[in-house]
């Protein structure tokens, strides 16, 4: 899930400092379960939309920004934390595409 920052493309920590510069102040305001809790309600509005089929889109582009302003937050570099834990493939089997069974 990196985004390469070329020809206009941004990546993941560029998408995370965007929401900082628009929220961080207003996001350690409220702190970081109140966050949590939005970013869950999110999640369930992502359900939502897919089930009646429409906004999907949208639903999913503010659970990422919640899920960015949650890490903000509590001092997690969302693009850090991936790359450490999936850079190198599937953590459980190192796979390229993942070769775990099906859970």
């Amino acid at each position: 899930m990196v985004l390469f920052v070329y020809l206009g493309m941004v990546g993941l920590r560029e998408i995370q400092g965007l929401m900082a510069e628009i929220y961080l102040e207003r996001d350690r305001r409220r702190g970081a379960e109140k966050t949590l809790l939005w970013m869950l309600s999110e999640a369930g509005e992502v359900a939502d939309a897919y089930i009646k089929g429409e906004g999907l889109r949208e639903e999913v582009a503010d659970l990422l920004a919640w899920l960015l302003s949650f890490c903000n937050v509590v001092g997690i570099d969302l693009e850090d934390a991936v790359m450490a834990k999936y850079g190198d493939g599937c953590p459980m089997c190192g796979g390229r595409p993942c070769r775990c069974p099906m859970r």
